[in-house]
């Protein structure tokens, strides 16, 4: 192709390279010169114009975008007309995107004229939707390098495979302590990303979470001859051998893949019953959000391929998670992942009844109780840490050291707990996502402790509320989601945030802590000197 200053005499039939200003006229970059063009110009004293002129071998833009995207498209695109070298591509039906990656890069390599970009591989899309432009960049490509790239393209190297009409069979476990309301509102999120696909849920079961429960729904569910059987597990699959996986084995069933690498979704189980696929949803799949339970999904509603195999490539891309951020997460932009940011609020305003003197000031091997504590809370991940007082203020801000503390007074500490609760929380500064509720006597609770709580925090996958356990019992302290302020600031009397426990099981995770000291409290003088035989001990 001919590219440059051409004599104006000798410009007709040639492709204007920028828009020109003739009189009243404007002529557009790409529009082709005719003889009434070339005789405005001279008339207007123009010699040269800057035009591009197509040599013989050469093919103009808008044909070569055509050709190309001829070449690419598979099923269920529409291909839009060529305009200034350029054709997009268009899903005419809901489904998956799928890409040959490997031929769509060769294509790019061919030329540097010839350029295809699309979406991203297996993403879900909707009727109408763009999925790739073909654009070539100059008014022409050489016919040589076109014909390599439809060469390369193939046959539907970018199509979409529709989202299917498939029979679903829901199984939900619980645990003695499960809520119906619970149960209820997974059922209802799940319907609804069933409806965005087009789908409905057919049956549903209810079972215990144990194996031979569920091995008997999985066998009732295999007997109507379903396509899918989505298995809702009461509390997450951690091993291959655990109460879901083990279920499905005992009905008869196989386990294709256990644990995917996307993030929130890493503990899918996907497996096959008879005919019918079994996906084992993880935590995240009771929220909204967009997760991996999602790409495995829609692959199997589209007749998609998806094995082992196919969700061990998932990991490039697979980093998905979301951090709670308040006011109400899906309402604002997403951000890049980033560590939650947690604060630590340390209730030290109580009045030691039991024990006869403040047990905070107490010693505790040489060290006052309260400093103990925030030693090991200022080792952790926690910031900011605010200690919240009562009538001892002064005593106990010279007992707990002032290096990384904030001390917040409270007016009304002899009213009760929830008094100090919510002096504490009305200092938490804007950007928490959560707070650390601790007791000013919990000295044998480590920094370890305190990270593994703020690892397990991911309200996205519905662990806002992380508490610590040993043995089946429940200790301190507790890591609350922000979303949990409001009703902590409503709590009156002397009762503290446990109490709003029994109303959020949904949001609830357990961490297990293989440290006793999250069960000891310091109330009593017995517990006292139990606590400095321990220490004397290690």
């Amino acid at each position: 192709m001919e590219f440059g200053a051409i004599p104006v005499a000798e410009a007709a039939g040639a492709i204007l390279a920028h828009a020109e200003r003739l009189g009243e006229r404007t002529l557009k970059k790409g529009h082709r010169l005719t003889e009434e063009d070339c005789a405005a110009f001279r008339a207007a004293g123009r010699d040269t114009v800057i035009a591009a002129r197509l040599a013989p071998g050469d093919v103009h833009e808008d044909e070569a975008a055509d050709r190309l995207a001829a070449a690419l498209a598979g099923a269920h695109l529409r291909r839009a007309a060529p305009f200034t070298g350029r054709v997009n591509l268009y899903a005419t039906a809901p489904g998956v995107l799928t890409i040959d990656q490997a031929r769509i890069a060769a294509m790019n390599a061919i030329d540097e004229s010839l350029t295809v970009a699309t979406g991203t591989p297996f993403d879900a899309v909707a009727a109408g939707e763009m999925v790739a432009t073909i654009k070539i960049i100059p008014f022409a490509a050489p016919e040589e390098a076109l014909a390599a790239a439809e060469r390369a393209a193939g046959s539907g190297a970018i199509a979409v495979a529709p989202f299917g009409s498939k029979k679903i069979a829901l199984i939900s476990t619980a645990l003695p302590a499960t809520k119906p309301s619970i149960l209820e509102k997974n059922r209802a999120v799940l319907a609804a990303r069933l409806e965005a696909l087009g789908n409905a849920i057919a049956s549903e079961r209810r079972c215990a979470h144990d194996e031979a429960a569920i091995a008997g729904a999985l066998k009732d569910a295999a007997g109507e001859a379903p396509d899918l059987i989505l298995l809702f597990g009461a509390s997450a699959t951690i091993d291959r051998r655990d109460v879901v996986p083990a279920g499905l084995v005992a009905a008869g069933g196989t386990i294709e893949r256990y644990g995917m690498p996307v993030d929130p979704g890493n503990l899918l189980l996907l497996g096959r019953l008879g005919e019918a696929r079994v996906i084992g949803l993880p935590g995240c799949a009771r929220s909204p959000k967009r997760n991996g339970f999602d790409w495995v999904l829609e692959r199997l509603i589209a007749d998609l391929p998806l094995d082992g195999a196919a969700i061990a490539a998932m990991g490039v891309g697979g980093l998905l998670k979301e951090i709670h951020t308040r006011p109400q997460p899906r309402e604002v932009p997403a951000a890049a992942p980033r560590a939650p940011k947690i604060a630590a609020l340390v209730l030290a305003a109580g009045f030691s009844r039991r024990m006869g003197a403040n047990k905070l000031l107490l010693d505790l091997g040489g060290t006052p109780v309260i400093r103990r504590t925030l030693d090991q809370i200022r080792t952790s991940a926690a910031r900011p840490i605010i200690v919240v007082t009562g009538e001892a203020d002064a005593a106990i801000r010279d007992a707990a050291g002032s290096e990384a503390v904030t001390f917040v007074p409270s007016p009304d500490a002899a009213s009760g707990l929830s008094a100090s609760l919510r002096a504490g929380l009305g200092a938490l500064p804007d950007e928490c996502d959560g707070v650390l509720v601790c007791l000013g006597d919990m000295p044998e609770v480590t920094a370890r402790d305190i990270d593994r709580l703020i690892a397990a925090f991911a309200p996205i996958e519905g662990r806002a509320i992380c508490v610590p356990t040993r043995g089946g019992k429940r200790g301190n302290p507790i890591l609350w989601a922000r979303s949990f302020v409001p009703e902590m600031m409503r709590l009156t009397g002397d009762k503290g945030a446990k109490e709003l426990l029994g109303e959020a099981a949904d949001s609830l995770c357990e961490v297990e802590i293989d440290n006793p000291g999250i069960l000891y409290d310091l109330d009593t003088p017995e517990a006292l000197e139990a606590a400095r035989a321990r220490l004397s001990g290690a």
